[in-house]
């Protein structure tokens, strides 16, 4: 039984955690953020705006990845204090090389 154990814990991979490739990657898959990241290269985005220009998702989806994307430090969250107050996503320094990084890698 031990032997079985320790075979299985070798197949397992290695800890990525420090790997900037990964971790690059990790920011930008999921099935919204490369369309969000797309309408941000552009112009600041809405979330209404998010939610009309992609409408086979919804709103609880779109919220996890523009907080993923925040966290991350690819997008950053603006309070716009004009009548109607609302709330713009802008993508930051890092967020434009990955944009420069992706546009590179399109035929």
């Amino acid at each position: 039984m031990a032997d079985s154990t320790r075979s299985q814990t070798k197949l397992t991979t290695p800890d990525t955690a420090d790997c900037p490739a990964e971790h690059a990657l990790r920011s930008i898959s999921g099935k919204w953020k490369p369309r969000i990241l797309r309408a941000a290269a552009e112009t600041p985005v809405r979330f209404n705006q998010l939610l009309r220009d992609i409408p086979e998702s919804n709103k609880q989806a779109i919220t996890n990845a523009l907080r993923e994307l925040e966290h991350d430090g690819v997008l950053e969250r603006t309070v716009v204090r004009m009548k109607p107050l609302h709330v713009e996503y802008v993508l930051t320094d890092h967020g434009r090389t990955i944009i420069r990084l992706l546009r590179a890698m399109e035929p």
